[in-house]
């Protein structure tokens, strides 16, 4: 699944780039794949007794004129083809493939509690120097890690939690 995913994707990267459409496509990558996430349309877009047809139709209605017609095509091929299961590995492909061109990366933050915009501006700032990317912060509020965030970001992954700590202490303390 993941190698005709990547095709796909693959695709429609070089159309965006051809096209000089990069920054278009990933918005309405992220916004198609956000969309098709919801239960009630991920429902509608694997039901096995809803002909693609309707799925068409549907999903024609519910993007026409807000997506490029290549993405729309790609939405349209999968539901003819039977494959609706490639579409989201696809566009998130896409989405890792644009970000990568345009050097973005995502960092992946979980904090016991909300950052405020400057704290998000500063934590941006200080891992896009570091990283010497640019990079945006998706925060996840998790109260059960006490204190501190963990980072993912770019395949690293740096624990500052209170409790990351304490598992700490414990092996240490386990060793001893």
């Amino acid at each position: 699944m993941e190698k005709l995913s990547s095709v796909y994707a693959s695709a429609l990267f070089n159309l965006a780039v051809e096209g000089g459409a990069v920054e278009e496509f990933l918005d309405q990558a992220t916004f198609v794949h956000d969309t098709l996430k919801d239960a009630e349309c991920l429902r509608i877009f694997y039901h096995p007794h809803i002909n693609a047809a309707e799925k068409r139709e549907f999903f024609g209605k519910m993007f026409a004129g807000y997506i490029h017609d290549d993405l729309l095509g790609l939405l349209y091929l999968v539901i003819d083809k039977n494959r609706e299961a490639y579409l989201l590995p696809a566009l998130l492909a896409l989405i890792d493939m644009i970000k990568r061109h345009q050097n973005k990366v995502t960092a992946k933050v979980v904090s016991a509690a909300a950052f405020n915009e400057s704290q998000i501006a500063a934590l941006e700032a200080l891992l896009s120097k570091k990283l010497d990317k640019r990079v945006e912060v998706a925060l996840k509020v998790d109260p059960t890690v006490i204190g501190g965030p963990h980072i993912y970001v770019d395949g690293r992954y740096l624990d500052r939690t209170v409790k990351g700590r304490l598992r700490s202490m414990t092996a240490s303390l386990a060793g001893s």
